[in-house]
């Protein structure tokens, strides 16, 4: 199981090896995969905040975890009389500390098969092993598999999921 989360399967992703002394933000600006999350971090005007000391980790919606959204969903959020929401959306998918695949794995096996983590947001995201890969599941039963594992950042990790998971 560990195996298959920490197989990357990349999405074009370019990795250079100096990516670790890039923030969380700096390395979603430079990956054409995450132009959708730096869109919506720079309108939630959280750039700040994730290119802070941290550490955290971060699971971060693809370009085509966002486009599964309804329809409308994205440009209405995009809007400044909605920041709130989209900061608290984006917030869910941020938890404080730098958790590596293994250590996410690791959690998962003692914890009886799933563990929760409070996100920046203050619910809780449930991390689960379905199939061999890791998955993110929200309050509402949503889930979001891990597909990039480990993308080690100055302030964190990003581990790229599939989907968007949401908030209460």
């Amino acid at each position: 199981m560990l195996i298959n989360f920490l197989k990357y399967s990349f999405i074009s992703i370019a990795l250079t090896s100096n990516l670790s002394e890039m923030n969380i933000v700096e390395t979603a600006v430079s990956n054409d995969n995450f132009s959708t999350l730096v869109a919506a971090v720079q309108a939630g005007e959280l750039v700040d905040a994730l290119s802070s000391e941290g550490p955290f980790t971060v699971f971060a919606p693809t370009n085509d975890g966002f486009n599964k959204l309804p329809e409308g969903t994205l440009e209405t959020l995009l809007k400044p009389e909605n920041k709130e929401t989209l900061q608290s959306i984006l917030t869910y998918h941020v938890v404080a500390g730098k958790f590596m695949a293994a250590d996410v794995v690791n959690a998962i096996n003692e914890n009886g098969g799933e563990f929760n983590v409070k996100t920046l947001q203050g619910n809780n995201l449930t991390l689960k092993l379905w199939e061999g890969n890791v998955y993110v599941k929200d309050v509402n039963g949503n889930k979001a598999k891990v597909v990039i594992a480990d993308v080690d950042t100055s302030n964190g990790v990003i581990h790229a999921i599939d989907n968007v998971v949401l908030p209460e």
